[in-house]
């Protein structure tokens, strides 16, 4: 990309950007509403430039930081009592890490790695920040199902992915159930239905073996 368009592109942003903030001035200047169009336009322009370079990394470097910025300046100015831009900067800072790593972040270890450092995270914050109802269990199992099915989905060994997930699955239904609502037991119809997937994988399995010994049996 030429230096000309590069600057068409920032002239082009930072003149819409300024009329913005005259506009908001001008019309509701108790309501400080550009930050959102500004914001928009901050991370097209950055991500145009960048992405038609090539350059993915300083791409994701900056535009997570830019993201940050602004929930703290969000959060700041609408709720400055509850720090909840702390929920979402740990999976946007995971953006520049998962590009700086490259190939390595499709790996086993760096799954592992990632998941046990989300489960500490809102761990921490659910402790700290809002501890009467333990929601860290919801992000602990989704981040959980990564390393998981990574790891069995590389040894193709599917059978045993329908065992593991199924049985960290029923765990999380059954905690659920003590936490939220332990008069009632719920957690027994979604188990039930979660028990289809290994059976139905065993069957499969079964049925293939079967097969396949009596073609062996023919020829």
């Amino acid at each position: 990309m030429d230096r000309y368009t590069i600057g068409f592109v920032a002239a082009g942003s930072l003149m819409s950007m300024v009329f913005l903030v005259v506009v908001n001035y001008l019309t509701s200047p108790d309501f400080m509403w550009f930050l959102y169009p500004v914001f928009a336009l901050l991370v097209w322009s950055i991500s145009w430039i960048f992405l038609m370079q090539r350059k993915h990394k300083l791409h994701s470097v900056l535009c997570s930081l830019l993201i940050i910025v602004f929930l703290i300046v969000i959060n700041y100015l609408h709720s400055p009592d509850h720090p909840w831009f702390l929920y979402a900067i740990f999976p946007i800072v995971w953006w520049p890490v998962s590009t700086l790593f490259g190939k390595k972040a499709k790996t086993l270890p760096f799954a592992c790695i990632a998941s046990l450092c989300t489960i500490v995270y809102y761990s921490i914050l659910n402790i700290y920040i809002s501890p009467p109802y333990p929601w860290a269990i919801y992000p602990a199992y989704a981040v959980l199902c990564w390393p998981l099915a990574l790891y069995y989905v590389q040894n193709r060994n599917y059978f045993g992915l329908s065992i593991s997930a199924s049985f960290l699955t029923i765990l999380f239904f059954i905690t659920v159930n003590l936490v939220s609502s332990p008069g009632t037991i719920w957690a027994i119809y979604p188990i039930f239905l979660i028990l289809w997937w290994p059976l139905s994988m065993y069957y499969y399995h079964f049925k293939k073996a079967q097969l396949h010994a009596s073609t062996k049996e023919k020829y």
